[in-house]
């Protein structure tokens, strides 16, 4: 499948910075373009369809990863949603954070000073966690699926024997290096919260994010305001009380109808077929960096592995790499990439080349 075709990318540019900001297929353009001069034409009624709008893309978001829409928030991005899920939460849980994972994910619970354990990241990284969660009495375990600078995946098979094994153990995911890759059933993934921003694999641009959240955890959320009234004005009649936390307010149509479009485009390809072609892509692509010594040895001695990769090359190419045409980003000891459905072998072929040229 040719999904490159879908996309505008200069012949010039070689793009493998998903992992920084995914790029919008070509279709995309063209329904902002159209969404944007439909909402500002003064005769038109979009304005007075946000409640509707919003709820249809709730809808089409919770089939492809299967959460019920009760359990799903839209939200402006990430951290957003993740401030909101600290703040109702107990104050007295204990939390399990990786080391060196994404600032956004480990410093809300830091800066609380909320009780934390860090959990060493290494090719055991299950291990490592399985053990924290014995020892040290631990409530919470917050974690990116995919760590946004070495590109370890954790493995999804272990969450749901981890969740199996310790039922009152809250699993929190970051899913924004991951979601967009391969098919995910949130209700059976043994995550109780998995939420994202919309910008990176969903390919949704700026400006949205997602939160779906367990039956449980929903019910342990901001307990005390659960209990109280509910809003009696008509505009909240709909609204639960855990709406009015995630989604206070009016919600950018733009951005969360760009996020609805993705979900679209995704279930027109079949999330089957991409995680078959980013299987073979990244296969192939670790094929030829592992023979070059280019892989981290963390890394290499995994089977599971993520389409994020950092090339262990000096990260002062990174300058010589853009002035070559190649979009990535430094990151760690190396140069991090990301290979994505408007990606293909060739991409591969031509960094390998490009880089081979600066290291000579």
């Amino acid at each position: 499948m040719d999904y490159k075709s879908y996309f505008d990318i200069p012949e010039n540019i070689l793009y493998v910075n998903t992992p920084s900001n995914g790029l919008m297929p070509r279709k995309h353009y063209s329904w902002r373009r159209e969404w944007e001069s439909a909402f500002f034409d003064v005769r038109g009624d979009l304005r007075d369809q946000q409640g509707a709008f919003i709820a249809d893309i709730k809808a089409a978001f919770g089939d492809l990863f299967h959460c019920p829409v009760g359990n799903l928030f839209l939200l402006p991005n990430f951290s957003f949603g993740l401030h909101t899920l600290l703040n109702g939460l107990s104050k007295g849980l204990r939390y399990a954070l990786l080391e060196d994972d994404y600032p956004s994910l480990n410093y809300p619970v830091i800066s609380r000073g909320l009780d934390h354990v860090k959990v060493p990241v290494d090719e055991c990284l299950e291990d490592r966690i399985a053990e924290v969660v014995r020892k040290e009495k631990v409530d919470v375990l917050l974690l990116s699926i995919v760590q946004y600078i070495s590109g370890m995946k954790v493995e999804l098979p272990f969450i749901r024997q981890l969740k199996a094994d310790n039922p009152s153990l809250i699993i929190i995911g970051d899913a924004t290096q991951y979601l967009g890759t391969e098919p995910f059933r949130f209700v059976e993934s043994g995550f109780d919260v998995v939420g994202g921003s919309g910008y990176k694999w969903m390919m949704a641009g700026f400006g949205n994010g997602y939160m779906m959240v367990s039956d449980r955890v929903k019910a342990l959320l901001y307990a005390q305001a659960q209990e109280g009234p509910r809003p009696t004005e008509s505009m909240w009649a709909k609204k639960s009380i855990l709406d009015t936390f995630f989604e206070p307010g009016h919600q950018d149509t733009l951005s969360h109808g760009t996020l609805g479009q993705s979900v679209h485009f995704l279930k027109e390809l079949g999330l089957e077929n991409i995680q078959q072609y980013l299987t073979e892509l990244t296969s192939y692509a670790y094929e030829k960096f592992e023979e070059r010594n280019w892989l981290l040895p963390a890394i290499e001695k995994r089977k599971g592995r993520s389409a994020l990769i950092n090339i262990q090359i000096n990260p002062e190419c990174y300058g010589q790499l853009l002035e070559s045409g190649v979009k990535c980003f430094p990151r760690g000891t190396g140069i991090r990439i990301g290979l994505h459905i408007y990606n293909d072998r060739s991409d591969v072929d031509k960094l390998v080349d490009i880089i081979g040229q600066i290291n000579k």
